[in-house]
């Protein structure tokens, strides 16, 4: 009897195959996109090494490997290669996990870090004023929907204010924005469980005039709502008002989300001004917001904003140019024409 042939051994390119699936399961969109793109760089690195991830055994596989390809990355922003050398670095980890167990991550870890480039801390730059222009737009929006016929562009219009005043007040990120059900808001307590970065559960504050906006939204939308067939809780807060959705109540995606921030940025200050502010910018503009208000608190801007770290936080506890030409100016101008101290 002939004896069935062995199996080919896994290869590198399908042990990667493998890792960014559990990634697109586990993470984020743009993470898994931003993890596909380190993968395919690591395997042209592999390849430029003549190295075949396709051909070439898992078994085969070398810690130093990894080091080679931080090398490879030395063009790239510093920012961008500590991206690319932690998807990596997980793959590697997922492979220790699963295949090789031998695979010393420690020894990996200690590498990449005489390897690799720190990248500078960097100042968050958003127009902080042009936002506040945004933002006193978006309300003049419930007076222009007052004015029109189309019962699809007043919804637009009154979603669009909503929109762009819930990024402003509450520091959701677009995609936990879009992701939003009418069953999350606790409208007495103003409050919204939101599943943020990390697949964590987070509760999330709204102000009056954010909930104000999305209460006339919601209530111009109580027709199409009422005639869904759906329970309410279950339907999203800001959904899609095209044709092709007709009369189903659909969640807008994170790309409708983005223009819909960059029309009205464009609406509000002009053709130049398109691209200058995205959703993330109002987080930002959250941010800062909360420390100005709150003199400086950094562990409350930190909370309210959940970020993990509170190194992320510090960079926004910054003076504008503003604030430190007017500390200038009364520490160095205030006794100009007093003589001088002896010393």
């Amino acid at each position: 009897m002939t004896q069935p042939a062995n199996p080919r051994p896994l290869s590198i390119a399908q042990a990667i195959a493998a890792y960014l699936d559990v990634v697109r399961l586990a993470r984020s969109p743009n993470t898994a996109r931003t993890y596909a793109h380190a993968l395919r760089a690591f395997q042209d690195s592999l390849a430029r090494r003549e190295i075949s991830p396709a051909d070439t055994p898992l078994l085969a596989l070398q810690e130093t490997w990894l080091a080679d390809f931080a090398r490879d990355l030395k063009d790239l922003a510093p920012a961008t290669e500590q991206l690319y050398l932690t998807a990596v670095r997980g793959f590697y980890a997922f492979v220790a996990g699963n295949w090789r167990p031998e695979l010393n991550m420690e020894r990996i870890k200690f590498m990449l870090r005489q390897h690799s480039r720190r990248p500078g801390p960097r100042l968050p730059q958003f127009p902080y004023k042009a936002i506040e222009r945004v933002l006193d737009y978006a309300q003049s929006l419930k007076q222009v929907a007052a004015g029109v016929d189309d019962a699809r562009e007043r919804l637009r219009l009154l979603r669009d204010r909503a929109f762009l005043l819930t990024l402003a007040d509450t520091g959701l990120r677009v995609h936990e924005a879009c992701g939003l059900r009418r069953g999350d808001l606790d409208w007495e307590q103003g409050r919204a469980l939101v599943i943020g970065k990390g697949n964590r559960q987070d509760v999330v504050r709204f102000s009056r005039r954010s909930l104000d906006a999305l209460q006339d939204y919601l209530r111009a939308r109580a027709l199409l709502d009422g005639s869904s067939g759906r329970p309410l809780g279950t339907l999203p807060v800001f959904a899609r008002h095209d044709k092709r959705a007709g009369k189903r109540v659909l969640p807008i995606s994170t790309v409708t989300g983005r223009s819909i921030v960059r029309q009205r940025v464009r609406e509000a200050l002009g053709p130049e001004a398109e691209g200058t502010i995205t959703p993330h910018s109002f987080r930002h503009y959250f941010v800062t917001r909360v420390l100005k208000g709150s003199g400086g608190n950094l562990k409350l801007a930190q909370t309210l904003a959940r970020h993990r770290n509170i190194q992320v936080t510090q960079r926004y506890a910054h003076l504008s140019d503003d604030e430190l030409d007017r500390y200038y100016a009364a520490i160095f101008e205030k006794d100009e024409g007093a003589a001088p101290a002896e010393g």
